[in-house]
């Protein structure tokens, strides 16, 4: 019947057909997260204080 590298095939296949659809959302999610971390050093940069700690409990 099927072997164990076939049936690896086939489940990569499966596997890439169905994260095709969630693909642009990821990216979008990521691109988002890149977008906010990099603002987020970019404060902390200019900020000569640094993070105040009673905003972070």
């Amino acid at each position: 019947m099927f072997g164990l590298s076939e049936l690896a095939l086939i489940l990569l296949v499966v596997v890439v057909i169905l994260a095709v659809r969630k693909l642009p959302g990821l990216t979008r999610s990521a691109g988002m997260a890149a977008r906010v971390l990099r603002s987020e050093k970019r404060t902390l940069k200019n900020d000569p204080e640094g993070p105040d700690p009673a905003q972070h409990p």
